[in-house]
């Protein structure tokens, strides 16, 4: 019998399979945050980084960059979380 069998003829079991669920999504997520921050961490060295190099002569073309960067980073998390709220 599948799992969704079970889980239609027993509501413990269907209490136990979706905490089992979202236990894997937190933790799921947990990691994509943490690799996020990883590369928010990384975007910001490489910026800084450029910034020392150029001596400043590109720096608003470059934080516009690192705040586009930024903000796709905020919406992929947004996204996910969105997916997984579902």
């Amino acid at each position: 019998m599948s799992s969704t069998e079970i889980e239609k003829e027993n509501l413990e079991a269907h209490v136990e399979l979706c905490a089992e669920r979202y236990k894997a999504l937190d933790n799921k997520l947990t990691h994509m945050e943490r690799r996020l921050d990883n590369v928010e961490e990384h975007v910001v060295a490489i910026r800084d980084a450029i910034n020392k190099s150029t001596g400043g002569i590109n720096k608003q073309t470059i934080n516009m960059l690192a705040g586009i960067t930024g903000i796709l980073l905020t919406a992929i998390l947004g996204i996910l979380i969105h997916i997984a709220t579902k």
